[in-house]
């Protein structure tokens, strides 16, 4: 509907002998009163064309083909606001259309023919994935969701941090814990991986090879089992959150197919690049950022930014229409520099997209909860979805919007009430599967009904909400806000209950029961959608 009248207002602007050309933005106003969605082209259009907005908002109005069967009222608010009112007749046609697209309700073709990859997670093998990765996993794989329902093909990538100074220290942690293990005398460093998963990775080493590792490097057998047998836990961590990724890009790789030394090559041809201390400076002072940056230090390793300048030149090279980065807030002061070296080496930094997600806590009663220490010092995201569920981690991390803190809280998310919203969209689903089960299989629910019939308030209210599905989920895609699909599903399942409690469905009324029987149905189709975006399930029974 959005769509149709944005072309209604075009065709009015071009009748009307107005610019057609122009921007036209549709939006919800802010009261009820004011209709179903506003524009404000008419203030746009009014400096260009010398005349007072109100007075332009009513030419336009003039010039207004709509269906009255679809458009109830149009007209003209505040200083030049045109309002549309939706027709009831409207909405009730679209029940017919929520039914007949079932599980594709909701999904558009606005990013038809363009490739996305979206980078997520891209935690360090060092160690099981915390509650940090665990918000940055959710919010990546559901932008990923939100994407492909609006039609884009998109890549979910993990970039396997598996080179430089913190896998050495994982392959020496796990070296000294073997030693250890074998009743050899260490010092382990306060530095290095203090959890129960560097000894009992030791201990299958030591179980594989006995005490024959004693002369082994940290960087042979040791680094190469953790990495295996931490990577393997990663994986399935993400698996229980239904998460899955299409590519993982090797870092140690940038090493040996020589892209971290074409980087400093390219960058010291434009000037960019000079030694200092020993060290390889980056002179992105050059390029509008505050002060250089160190890219290898003296001792010859590279610091963050240049394998991740090299690795964004194979995410060009591999022709992606947008890359999107998901980072956790500790990225915050290092991503400007890549963007700046993409610039700086002629890459279309339109195409990159950072955002970057805040910090979770975990709290009970308001108090900040520590859950274990059985694996290492802080709460894994293993320990969380058993203690919750992977739902209820799902939905938590999504609430919010990345860009606030988190408080995660533990007591509501393990509560089996409509406080907890989980449970409580959960058994609005659940609940039209009991009334569609009551009401029979034997045909009932499915002959044809007669939506004029649904009249009630609450009736209107719900539908006026389903019917707006497809439009939250493209405006999510569009602005990378998945927390806004969140409210938008809860709102929904505040208005079925009402529904519920003010309308009896299944009455001796059969035509009005057949009718609200589709309501449900068409309901049950709008939670199902929205819970698959979301990535949590949908219980018949609960």
């Amino acid at each position: 509907m959005k769509e149709f009248l944005k072309g209604a207002v075009r065709e009015a602007l071009r009748s009307a002998g107005l610019p057609d050309n122009a921007e036209i933005v549709l939006e919800k106003p802010r009261a009820a009163e004011h209709g179903d969605w506003t524009t404000t082209v008419a203030l746009t259009l009014a400096k260009a064309a010398k005349r007072n907005p109100r007075e332009l908002a009513g030419t336009i109005l003039k010039h207004l083909r709509l269906d009255p069967s679809l458009v109830q009222r149009v007209d003209i608010a505040g200083p030049g606001f045109i309002n549309f009112a939706l027709a009831e007749g409207f909405y009730r046609r679209q029940l017919t259309e929520i039914l007949k697209s079932g599980p594709s309700f909701g999904r558009t073709t606005s990013g038809e023919g363009k490739r996305v990859q979206v980078e997520f997670v891209s935690a360090n093998p060092t160690g099981p994935l915390t509650v940090g990765h665990g918000r940055g996993a959710v919010y990546g794989d559901t932008v990923s969701r939100l994407l492909e329902w609006t039609g884009h093909g998109v890549t979910r990538e993990y970039y396997f941090n598996n080179a430089g100074r913190q896998m050495r220290i994982l392959g020496d942690s796990v070296r000294l814990r073997y030693l250890e293990s074998l009743g050899d005398p260490v010092s382990f460093p306060e530095d290095y991986y203090q959890g129960e998963y560097i000894k009992e990775i030791a201990g299958h080493l030591r179980e594989r090879h006995g005490d024959s590792l004693r002369a082994e490097p940290a960087e042979g057998k040791f680094k190469e089992q953790a990495e295996e047998e931490i990577f393997a836990d990663i994986r399935k961590t993400l698996n229980s959150l239904g998460i899955k990724f299409a590519s993982f890009y090797n870092e140690y790789s940038l090493y040996t197919d020589g892209k971290i030394k074409e980087v400093i090559e390219d960058l010291r041809a434009q000037g960019l690049v000079y030694e200092q201390d020993g060290a390889t400076w980056f002179k992105v002072s050059a390029l509008g950022n505050e002060k250089d940056k160190v890219i290898v230090k003296s001792t010859g390793e590279p610091t963050y930014r240049l394998p991740d300048i090299a690795y964004h030149r194979t995410k060009y090279a591999r022709g992606y229409d947008l890359m999107i980065d998901i980072f956790g807030a500790d990225h915050v002061a290092t991503y400007p520099d890549v963007v700046a070296a993409m610039k700086a080496l002629g890459y279309d930094t339109e195409k990159l997209k950072v955002l970057i997600h805040q910090f979770v806590t975990i709290t009970q009663e308001g108090e900040v909860v520590k859950m274990s220490t059985r694996k290492a010092n802080y709460i894994t995201l293993d320990e969380l979805i058993d203690e919750v569920g992977a739902d209820v981690v799902r939905y938590f991390f999504l609430m919010r919007t990345i860009t606030s803190h988190l408080n995660f809280d533990l007591a509501l998310a393990k509560q089996q009430s409509d406080e907890n919203p989980v449970y409580y969209l959960q058994y609005a689903h659940a609940r039209i599967c009991s009334i569609l089960s009551f009401a029979g299989t034997g045909g009932e629910a499915e002959e044809a009904y007669d939506a004029a019939l649904l009249v009630h308030p609450a009736e209107g209210d719900l539908l006026k909400a389903l019917v707006q599905l497809p439009e939250v989920i493209e405006s999510c895609a569009s602005t990378y806000e998945p927390h806004r699909l969140a409210d938008y599903v809860l709102n929904t399942a505040t208005l079925f209950h009402k529904f519920y409690h003010e309308c009896r469905v299944v009455t001796d009324d059969k035509p009005l029961t057949l009718a609200r029987l589709a309501l449900c149905r068409a309901t049950r189709n709008v939670f199902a959608n929205s819970f698959a975006v979301l990535g949590i399930s949908a219980p018949e029974r609960m």
